[in-house]
């Protein structure tokens, strides 16, 4: 084949990897990334989808450089209009060096600053919050129970129930969720039980929710989001990938730490 690989395709992600596994490699060994508990990271890659990390502007820089330059080598073209780069600012206000820097450059092209971006179906802010995800996804939810409700109002109770699991239960990266406000993720639960279930199932506006969900043999908001955080949380755990797996291990003993000064508390306050 002679024009890449297929869209779709099977092998295409394997393909890929091998064939950009040069570049992932230079770029990596250039050890200008950022300090993640003793692991420096400064490339991740899904697929076709490539993110620079790295600590400061010159180092980013640096990167995109060595990025450009190979890409060359392996007649590959860098899309300038749909690379962005985003600023995340330390939690000490003090470490704060400056406020704005020049703009990067890549093939003669400069690339934008942006606050907030789509990442691969997830919305990511420069302040790590999940309100604005949280925010996608009840727009979205609206919509696929919107068109549900337009298309099978006349239906049966059981093809609804069927269909609702479908397409409302599943929400996409729910498990990522643990930074936003109470008051997004009270909007999110009032879509879901007031909106979204009453709207499509046919319930009147006062009816309890809690018999809904127990007449209707339906998972609640929180059991959905608590659902999603365990199974990335065991997909976590399980993972082959060396950087996942460094970062589970440290989150696992900041938690055991977490546990042990808790415990500590606990004993000095009750024992002495």
């Amino acid at each position: 084949m002679g024009n890449g690989t297929r869209q779709g395709g099977m092998l295409s992600p394997t393909l890929f990897t091998r064939y950009i596994r040069d570049l992932l490699a230079q770029l990596a060994d250039l050890h200008d990334g950022c300090n993640i508990g003793g692991l420096f990271v400064n490339v991740l890659a899904y697929a076709d989808d490539i993110v620079l990390i790295a600590p400061s502007w010159k180092a980013l820089q640096q990167l995109l450089t060595v990025l450009e330059q190979h890409i060359a080598n392996i007649d590959m073209i860098c899309n300038a209009k749909k690379s962005l780069c985003m600023i995340f600012e330390p939690k000490d206000r003090a470490k704060i060096m400056n406020v704005s820097f020049p703009q990067f450059t890549i093939a003669g092209n400069f690339l934008q600053f942006v606050k907030v971006f789509k990442y691969l179906g997830h919305v990511i802010t420069d302040t790590l919050s999940d309100d604005d995800d949280l925010q996608r996804e009840i727009r979205s939810l609206f919509t696929r129970t919107n068109i549900l409700a337009r298309r099978f109002a006349k239906c049966s109770s059981v093809v609804k129930i069927a269909l609702f699991k479908a397409y409302c239960i599943c929400l996409y990266d729910a498990g990522l969720w643990w930074r936003y406000k109470s008051g997004s993720y009270n909007k999110l639960s009032s879509c879901y039980n007031k909106k979204c279930m009453k709207l499509f199932f046919g319930y009147k506006r006062r009816d309890s929710v809690t018999i809904i969900v127990f007449d209707l043999g339906l998972p609640s908001i929180d059991t959905i989001v608590h659902s999603s955080k365990a199974v990335l949380s065991v997909s976590w755990s399980n993972s082959c990938n060396a950087i996942v797996n460094h970062v589970h291990s440290l989150l696992w003993t900041h938690a055991q730490r977490c546990v042990h000064v808790i415990f500590c508390r606990c004993f000095f306050h009750i024992f002495l």
